[in-house]
């Protein structure tokens, strides 16, 4: 007992290492001493077995001879999989389809009876529960996080993740692959659905509070209702050169530390415990292979115990894409000294086999399998899996209940964002006869996006037949003999995600002679992922050429954007007198939109991106201030105009709202100072409304080009027609500052502009100062 009190207390001050910096998750010593006891009976087969996660694929099968059976679980093979090569965790649904609860209990069950019976261990089981229980049937979707991030609601977001989390616990899964805080700032790339966006503080927020929910306020001690995160994919995933899926970033430091790192601290500070890495490189370093990402920046600079997980088969990459290594056992030193703690190798226990190899022949020291270990059990523990391996059952019965419906049909509300109504066409009145037409107007799956029921989103309409598409939304507010439904192109579900029929726009034209308005659902089909690679940005000639066609009959075209990204529709948007971008807005988005558009409920989301104009004009709203270069007098004539169709934090209201009164506390300030920023809010409209109020920085000089501006705070307010509230933001100093080119934190004496609405004020820093440490909030 004296031996292990000493280790546990060696450990202790081992995971503590930079005493300077508080941990960020709080130490508790009797799950460390239940760890240390733990590890020290394990053979290196045990520990090695903990660090591989397998897909649950490979333990069964469909029978082609009876496919009503469903997939069917092989247990010889999983008893193998777990007795012989003691497997810790096990990811994923059969063939990336939804299952129901019935069988997520079962094969659960089953998995933590033979892991405790073979190991004394209990396995963790995760799925990508993205937006809602992607993979469990008849459970709660809520719209995409990138119409979490519209709404600039951080409620919002922790009512999702609390939701998300009881019903994943309700099939007995307790650890989920998100949130996602990938910053979405290429519109190119197919997976800016899945983040909040550009701003590196929105992600951070809405992280903040998702972990909350997923988690609990302990991160100690999960409680039934809650599991553990993965927050992925750690670092500048989503920036990607080429603009497709898993292709390498080229960032510069600066850029690196201070916004794509930003999230990812936030999470780590909120108590995440795990976090998954980047499938792609930096800068030419494959992710899975630095030591100084992995091990430096967010478990030694952060002071963090959790654990790290390699994305699908991504060791495999070291050698076979990115080739840093020459085989497989190569990868696998690479990765593991770097700093990775557990293998996501979907197919194969090959990393059983050449990682016990490894450190027999010293190349992968003991003490680094055994931190990695000691990191998974601490999860496991975290968790209470050791007392209560399973959940479900009786305590879960708001399993997709009409509670959690109606906050999954508030959260669309607040994220489908109106960006045009010229000559107040909206809202539309009862009895109007409506022409609904275009692609995204009688389907789910183009409003789910990817990542629902399936990975890709596709077949499994099935699965969401109990839902409103655009079409059965509008029926049900204006009755079904007041909306016509020619859509005129339609997807082709038996092509990739961009394959589309033109099904008769001139029927769309010829029915629009009966109509008072239209409305044209366009946008795109779900993706996910590598399959929603594209090589232009413009939507489909088809879809643009119906709303061109249509517009020639004089009728009044409300434009709905139903896209994962912004698609560039620089030549429809003027015949149209209305837009509204209602994002990915889930299972409740069309019950939403109706609402919306009867005015029945009003819009308050905010472009949570920059909306492009031309595909050779991508930019994001904190752009350096010299990419955007005016006319130069002399011999050269400079035109580098930062061209949008709308920027980020862009939209409106069926209300306005007029800023009043921006004050700042103090005047000049100092590097560690706290400073206080207030505005006054009115609903000068005649309608209740909620308005995001977005504070910003300017830093007017400085020795590296700054950035145009910043987002620093945004608060939402609720305000009835006539009332005045007043907000306050309260903005460390440390905010203000920058990376320099030594790569240090530095704030320089100077003015700097605070912003809200047409509102500034002028403050000035009084002192430069540059820091030494990594992390200086």
């Amino acid at each position: 007992m004296k031996k292990l009190t000493l280790i546990v207390a060696l450990v202790l001050c081992a995971i503590a290492g930079n005493a300077q910096v508080r941990p960020a998750i709080p130490r508790d010593a009797a799950i460390e001493a239940k760890v240390e006891k733990t590890l020290s009976r394990m053979t290196l087969d045990e520990k090695i077995g903990q660090m591989l996660e397998l897909n649950l694929d490979v333990m069964g099968a469909y029978d082609p001879a009876n496919l009503d059976a469903g997939w069917q679980l092989n247990e010889t093979m999983l008893d193998t999989c777990i007795s012989k090569y003691k497997v810790g965790s096990i990811l994923n649904a059969p063939g990336t389809r939804a299952q129901s609860v019935k069988m997520w209990q079962y094969w659960i069950r089953l998995i933590q009876e033979k892991s405790m019976k073979h190991i004394g261990i209990p396995d963790i089981y995760g799925l990508d529960q993205n937006h809602g229980v992607t993979y469990v049937q008849n459970g709660t979707l809520f719209p995409q996080p990138i119409n979490l991030a519209a709404s600039f609601n951080t409620d919002l977001a922790f009512e999702m993740a609390r939701v998300t989390a009881y019903e994943s616990r309700a099939a007995n899964c307790p650890w989920v692959y998100n949130p996602v805080i990938d910053l979405g700032r290429d519109p190119r790339w197919s997976r800016i659905w899945e983040s909040f966006g550009e701003d590196p503080l929105v992600n951070s927020r809405m992280v903040e509070a998702e972990i909350l929910g997923y988690q609990g306020n302990d991160p100690n001690h999960l409680g039934k209702y809650n599991v553990a995160t993965s927050v992925k994919h750690y670092f500048a995933y989503g920036a990607p050169f080429t603009g497709k899926d898993r292709t390498p970033a080229y960032l510069s430091p600066a850029m690196l530390r201070e916004k794509y790192f930003e999230p990812f601290k936030a999470a780590i500070r909120s108590g995440a415990l795990t976090v998954m890495a980047n499938s792609a490189s930096v800068n030419g370093v494959p992710v899975h292979a630095s030591y100084k990402y992995l091990t430096q920046w967010l478990k030694e600079d952060l002071n963090w115990d959790g654990m790290i997980v390699t994305d699908w088969a991504d060791i495999n990459n070291l050698y076979q894409r990115e080739r840093v290594a020459k085989d497989k056992k190569d990868a696998i030193r690479i990765a593991i000294n770097a700093g990775i703690d557990m293998s996501m190798d979907p197919y194969s226990v090959d990393f059983c086999i050449l990682l016990k190899e490894l450190v027999e022949e010293g190349k992968v020291k003991m003490s680094r399998i055994d931190d990695a270990v000691r990191r998974i059990l601490r999860v496991k523990y975290r968790l209470g899996l050791f007392d209560q391996p399973n959940t479900g059952g009786k305590g879960y019965e708001k399993y997709g209940s009409k509670e959690h419906a109606e906050k999954a049909l508030h959260a669309a509300e607040e994220g489908e964002v109106l960006l045009k109504n010229e000559g107040n066409l909206l809202p539309i009145k009862p009895g109007t006869r409506i022409l609904l037409t275009g692609p995204n107007a009688n389907q789910m799956r183009c409003l789910d996006g990817g990542w629902s029921y399936t990975w890709q989103g596709s077949n499994a309409e099935d699965l969401a037949e109990q839902y409103n598409t655009i079409y059965e939304a509008l029926c049900n507010k204006y009755g079904q003999q007041n909306v016509i439904l020619e859509q005129g192109v339609k997807y082709d579900e038996k092509g990739s995600y961009d394959a589309e029929i033109v099904t008769g726009i001139d029927k769309a034209v010829a029915a629009a002679a009966g109509v008072d308005v239209i409305i044209a659902c366009i946008g795109e089909n779900s993706y996910c992922e590598t399959p929603g690679n594209l090589s232009d940005l413009w939507l489909s000639n088809n879809q643009r050429d119906l709303v061109k066609e249509l517009a020639k009959t004089g009728k009044p075209i409300v434009l709905i954007l139903n896209e994962g990204r912004p698609r560039l529709i620089t030549d429809i948007e003027p015949l149209a007198s209305a837009v509204v971008d209602i994002l990915l807005p889930g299972n409740y988005g069309a019950d939403a939109l109706a609402n919306l558009l009867a005015g029945d409920a009003n819009f308050s989301a905010r472009m949570p991106y920059t909306y492009p104009r031309e595909i050779n004009s991508l930019a994001n709203y904190d752009y350096k201030v010299s990419e955007e270069v005016g006319t130069m007098e002399g011999a050269y004539n400079y035109d580098a105009k930062v061209s949008l169709m709308w920027p980020f934090g862009y939209g409106l209201s069926y209300t306005t709202f007029e800023y009043d009164n921006l004050r700042v506390d103090t005047r000049e300030f100092g590097p560690e100072d706290l400073i206080t920023v207030t505005v006054d809010v009115k609903n000068t409209g005649n309608v209740a409304g909620k308005n995001s109020v977005l504070l910003y920085s300017s830093d007017l000089i400085a020795s590296m080009v700054p950035d145009n501006k910043r987002l620093r705070d945004f608060a939402k307010v609720d305000l009835h027609p006539g009332e005045v509230k007043t907000v306050t933001f309260k903005v460390p100093a440390t905010k203000l500052a920058f990376v320099n080119d030594d790569g240090k934190w530095t704030i320089e004496e100077g003015d700097f502009l605070f912003k809200v609405g047409n509102l500034q004020q002028l403050v000035r820093c009084t002192t430069t100062k540059v820091w030494d440490e990594p992390n200086i909030d």
